[in-house]
């Protein structure tokens, strides 16, 4: 049976490694070209966004129907490979569950015949069985060690993967990413914010669990549709989620918050020179620090106690045109003022610290 579990785990594990997401075709344009004015464009790919694409910027490719990209298989969860990743997260746990009863068997059954109880103490003798004869396998205080510490790891695993899978089977019970939740969360946040009266539905639930459930399972083994154009429910355009992006993408422009460096800061992630509090609250994320130069303009969209995150503005074609986002320590910047129509300094706010 231990054999069974680990010839389906890896199976499923190199599926969702080597198979992939499945990318948006580079040059991807909608059918109807009046479309595009629904859809994000993609620089990098030179195409537009299909609906329920992201951009990774690891495997620098816009993945089809992108969840999160999973360090532990080196690739992104998506289209293509969704169904696999979620059975290696359900099959690891049930894997480590079985390896943890014979663990707790084992050492229980070897322990109990090598305890001898005497009138004032109880002795354990490690070194041969009391009971029944010599077993096959020598067990002593070696095997009792490794076997502790593998039973450790086994209930470590099955507790942080089974998390994991719940997490992901309640994104696929409601047809959704882990992406297009923070979408809705953030949708809900713009409506309430303007107070619009707006109500946004969720164009991909179908309104039923096992219909979620059978656009990510199939008995194929190949999902349904091409990753590209979606069934949604009624009530719903084919591209209301992707104009919901566009709107908050256009309210984010609005609500950042423009800065201008004041120190130079060189990128790394856990700066020294920028202050003790800056060094202990470094983001805990993948995303990258942005070094910065005395002068640069930053457009800082969020932000920490003691960090923030931006894109800085390119002045000229010099720059290169490549897009840099990421971290940057907030004592490295003061909030830049200027007038919103020439986008010059306004008088006397040009201070140095």
């Amino acid at each position: 049976m231990l054999l069974n579990w680990t010839v389906m785990i890896l199976y499923n594990y190199f599926s969702a490694m080597f198979v992939g997401p499945g990318y948006v075709p580079l040059g991807w344009t909608p059918e109807k070209s009046q479309d595009c004015m629904y859809l994000q464009y993609c620089k990098v790919c030179q195409s537009y966004k299909a609906p329920r694409s992201h951009h990774c910027r690891k495997c620098n490719r816009c993945v089809m129907k992108m969840d999160h990209h999973c360090p532990w298989i080196n690739n992104c969860c998506g289209y293509q490979n969704h169904a696999s990743f979620t059975l290696f997260l359900l099959l690891a746990p049930l894997g480590c569950i079985h390896a943890s009863f014979i663990f707790i068997m084992t050492m229980y059954t070897q322990l109990y015949n090598r305890i001898s109880f005497g009138w004032s103490s109880v002795k354990i003798d490690m070194s041969a069985a009391k009971r029944d004869p010599r077993p096959i396998i020598p067990f002593g205080l070696s095997a009792f060690a490794a076997s502790l510490f593998a039973l450790g790891l086994a209930l470590g695993t099955t507790i942080a993967v089974g998390m994991l899978f719940i997490i992901q089977m309640k994104v696929i019970l409601t047809n959704k990413t882990s992406i297009e939740s923070w979408i809705e969360e953030k949708a809900k946040d713009r409506i309430q914010y303007y107070q619009t009266g707006e109500t946004f539905i969720f164009p991909y639930d179908m309104g039923s669990k096992w219909k979620n459930f059978r656009q990510v399972f199939t008995w194929s083994g190949i999902p349904e549709g091409d990753g590209l154009d979606w069934p949604v429910r009624d009530g719903c355009h084919q591209y209301s989620l992707t104009i919901e992006q566009l709107k908050q993408k256009a309210d984010k422009r609005v609500r950042s918050v423009r800065y201008r460096a004041i120190e130079d800061y060189s990128g790394v992630c856990c700066p020294v020179t920028k202050g003790v509090k800056t060094f202990f609250t470094t983001p805990c994320t993948e995303e990258p620090r942005i070094a910065l130069s005395k002068g640069d303009l930053i457009l800082a969209t969020r932000g920490l106690k003691h960090w923030m995150y931006g894109e800085k503005i390119l002045i000229s074609a010099a720059d290169g045109g490549v897009r840099e986002r990421g971290w940057f320590p907030r004592k490295c910047v003061e909030k830049y003022q200027y007038d919103s129509e020439t986008d010059q300094p306004v008088d006397g706010e040009k201070k140095s610290k």
